[in-house]
C-alpha cells in the first residue's frame, strides 16, 4: 500500500502522522511511504531522516493526497484537505465529528473511508489511540492553568503549590478518566489541593487507591460542581463520551459564581467542550475571559508539546495502521471489532452512532452499521 503523510496545517500544529521510525516499520512490511516536504521538520524529524527510513519526499500536500491509498494524519482534515480525499482512499486520523457538521458534510461528500483515532477501542473497552494524547493534555492542563493563574497573565496571582505559611491553590477536576488522572498527578506534584469529581463509584475508589488518599474524591452532582467550582482556583474539564458531543457540566451560572481571576481549562473542547462558556481557541490566541474567569480552550493542546505528542501517538497508532496496510482497510476492520469501532464514515455513510445522534436531526443523517457499510 502507498501511505501518504501530509504536513499538518491547523494553527500551530507541528505534530506529524508518522515518525521516521514508524515509516521504517511500514517499509519493512513492504509498503511505500510518501511524506510531504518538511512535514516533521518543526519538531526535529528532517526530510533526510524520512528518506533514510525508506520514505519518498513529496513537494506538496496535493501530491500526497493524489497518490496515496491511505492518508495518515494527526488532526482532523481542514476544508481544502477534505476536498482532496476521494472514494477508495482511507483516512486515518483524529476526526471529532460530533461537534463539526462542516467536516462531516465534506467527508461524506468525499466518498472516502474515514477512521477516527478517538473511537478505536481495546479489550478493556478503553480508547487506546486517544489515551496518549489524553495523558499529554491532562498534564498540560495543569501546566497551562498554573501559568494563567499568574497575575500578569490575567489570573488571580495564586501559586498552586502555595508556600510555607500560605495555603495551596485549589484544583477541581471534573472527570476521573485518563485526562483527569494525569491532571491530578501534575496538580499533586505542584503541591495543590486537589478534588476529583466523577459519577462512577468504582472509579472514585480506584482513584482513592491510586493517590493513596491524597486527593479528595467526590461523587459528581450538580450541587457538587456548584460547590467546589465556587472555591476553586483552577477547574479542569476532563469529561468524555466517546465520539459524542461533551455534556455541558460547568454552566454559565457556575462560572459567574467562581472567584475573580480563577482559571478554567476545557480539555473536552475537541468534542464541543464540557463548559457552557467554552469556545475553541488556538495556541496563537489561547485564552479569553468570561465574568472575570480566564478560559483556556485550545483545541489541539498536545500540539504545544508536538515532539513528545507525536512519538506517544505513533506508539499507539502504529499497530492498527500496519493492520490496515497489511490486510487492506476492509479486511482489517472486519477482522478486528476494535478497529471497526474507529470507522466513522464510509463511502458517504455515517457509521458511528454518536455522530448521528449529535448531527442527524440538523443534517438529515442516518446511521449505517459499519459491517453493513463495508459489505455493500
Amino acid at each position: 500500500m502507498l501511505i501518504g503523510v501530509p504536513k499538518e496545517i491547523k494553527n500551530h500544529e507541528y505534530r506529524v502522522g508518522l515518525t521516521p521510525a514508524a515509516v521504517k516499520e511500514f517499509v519493512v512490511h513492504g509498503h511505500q511511504v510518501l511524506v510531504e516536504d518538511n512535514a516533521g521538520a518543526a519538531i526535529g524529524f528532517t526530510n533526510e531522516e524520512f528518506v533514510a527510513a525508506g520514505a519518498e519526499i513529496a513537494p506538496d500536500a496535493a501530491t500526497v493526497f493524489a497518490k496515496a491509498e491511505m492518508i495518515v494524519k494527526v488532526k482532523e482534515p481542514q476544508e481544502n484537505e477534505c476536498k482532496m480525499l476521494r472514494k477508495g482512499q482511507t483516512l486515518y486520523t483524529y476526526l471529532h465529528l460530533a461537534p463539526d457538521p462542516k467536516q462531516t458534510e465534506l467527508l461524506i461528500a468525499s466518498g472516502a473511508t474515514c477512521i477516527a483515532y478517538e473511537t478505536v477501542t481495546d479489550n478493556r473497552n478503553a480508547l487506546p489511540l486517544l489515551a496518549p494524547m489524553s495523558e499529554v493534555a491532562g498534564r498540560m492542563a495543569v501546566q497551562a492553568g498554573a501559568h494563567y493563574l499568574e497575575k500578569a497573565q490575567g489570573g488571580s496571582g495564586t501559586l498552586l503549590g502555595g508556600v510555607p505559611g500560605v495555603a495551596p491553590g485549589k484544583v477541581l477536576i471534573i472527570g476521573g478518566g485518563v485526562v483527569g488522572t494525569n491532571s491530578a498527578k501534575m496538580a499533586l506534584g505542584l503541591g495543590a489541593d486537589v478534588t476529583i469529581l466523577d459519577r462512577s463509584l468504582p472509579r472514585l475508589r480506584e482513584l482513592d487507591d491510586i493517590f493513596d488518599g491524597r486527593v479528595k474524591t467526590v461523587f459528581s452532582t450538580v450541587d457538587a460542581i456548584e460547590h467546589y467550582s465556587s472555591k476553586a482556583d483552577l477547574v479542569v474539564g476532563a469529561v468524555l463520551i466517546p465520539g459524542a458531543t461533551a455534556p455541558k457540566l460547568l454552566t454559565a451560572e457556575h462560572v459567574k459564581n467562581m472567584k475573580e481571576g480563577s482559571v478554567v481549562v476545557d480539555v473536552a473542547i475537541d468534542q464541543g467542550g464540557c463548559f457552557e462558556t467554552s469556545k475553541a481557541t488556538t495556541h496563537q490566541d489561547p485564552v479569553y475571559v468570561v465574568d472575570g474567569v480566564v478560559h483556556y480552550c485550545v483545541a489541539n493542546m498536545p500540539g504545544g508539546v508536538a515532539r513528545t505528542s507525536t512519538m506517544a501517538l505513533n506508539n499507539a497508532t502504529l499497530p492498527f495502521g500496519l493492520a490496515l496496510a497489511n490486510k487492506g482497510p476492509k479486511q482489517a476492520m472486519l477482522d478486528d471489532a476494535h478497529l471497526l469501532n474507529g470507522l466513522n464514515v464510509h463511502e458517504g455513510k455515517i457509521t458511528y452512532k454518536a455522530v448521528v445522534d449529535a448531527l442527524g436531526e440538523s443534517m438529515g443523517l442516518t446511521y449505517t452499521d459499519p459491517k453493513t457499510a463495508l459489505s455493500a
